[in-house]
């Protein structure tokens, strides 16, 4: 498989880049819009390399945790890594403990990187066009590899929840598109950065310096999607709080971590994972998470 979209890729880029000679690489694009904007580390780690899916997450898995809309499975209710992301509001302050895990980036991405916007485009991406895209990554139907596709799609395709606007973006430009599109340009981008991964949960305790990012309705974030490529659903919300979590680890590991708190869950499903998690209903109090390595959160400076 890693071999069928490594070729299949670079063909399509061959392709299409081959018959227009200004195409900008990605970096330039984001340097000619954001000149003041430095890049996080969760888009440079996206842009080494021409891209291509070098690993599979298992289906039951890969179904993402943030979605308002599912409701949780025992698999997800009994991992411990994903139990332990969510926490209340008033949990955000110096001194407070929390058992954390920070994973490897590169096992989170499975080696997906960005493509060109002219590539992007060129390449389906619609439930209406599934045998089709199968077909061009050499995808058989039925298959896990299949579904993940499939569930990536349809998450992408959902409608929103309400003051939710959304997009799933497939290259890097569109996504500078989208932020810029709500926010302007005078943006900050940041993701979570960790001095050092850890394959288990451990203690961290919050240092001094929380802060608050942005104001609630000058913030979009973008989680990154499992697919062939970097896909990214972003989201800008109308209830949302963002802040800059500074941790410091048992072990001595210190970690650079955006948390946001949902201030209306008021149209989330009642077995969300984060609400069964944290023992409370829909609407009643504010819930958190931190952000993973590979999401990306959009201000306004």
């Amino acid at each position: 498989m890693e071999f069928h979209l490594f070729h299949i890729i670079t063909f399509l880029m061959f392709v299409v880049v081959g018959t227009n000679a200004t195409i900008l690489p990605p970096q330039l694009y984001w340097k000619s819009i954001l000149p003041n904007t430095p890049m996080p580390k969760a888009i440079t780690n996206f842009l080494h390399s021409a891209g291509y899916w070098s690993g599979w997450v298992d289906p039951s898995k890969c179904i993402n945790l943030l979605n308002y809309k599912h409701a949780a499975s025992e698999t997800q209710l009994h991992d411990k890594s994903n139990v332990a992301i969510f926490f209340l509001e008033n949990a955000l302050h110096y001194g407070k403990k929390l058992n954390m895990q920070f994973t490897k980036t590169t096992s989170n991405n499975n080696g997906s990187k960005f493509l060109p916007k002219e590539v992007a485009d060129s390449i389906p991406f619609s439930s209406n066009k599934m045998e089709n895209i199968l077909h061009k990554f050499s995808i058989k139907k039925g298959s896990k590899e299949s579904e993940i596709v499939k569930n990536t799609i349809n998450e992408c395709e959902e409608k929103g929840i309400k003051g939710e606007e959304k997009l799933c973006v497939t290259s890097l430009e569109s996504m500078v598109d989208f932020a810029t599109s709500k926010l302007g340009n005078n943006v900050e981008a940041i993701s979570t950065e960790v001095e050092k991964e850890s394959s288990e949960l451990q203690k961290y305790v919050i240092a001094k310096g929380v802060k608050k990012l942005g104001d609630n309705n000058k913030v979009v974030v973008c989680h990154k999607e499992n697919y062939p490529y970097a896909v990214f659903y972003c989201h800008k919300m109308d209830t949302t709080k963002f802040y800059s979590v500074p941790l410091e680890g048992v072990d001595g590991n210190r970690v650079k971590a955006v948390a946001v708190c949902h201030t209306d869950t008021s149209k989330w499903n009642p077995k969300h994972i984060a609400l069964q998690v944290l023992k409370v209903e829909p609407g009643t109090v504010p819930v958190c998470h931190f952000l993973s390595q590979d999401d990306v959160v959009w201000f306004s400076k």
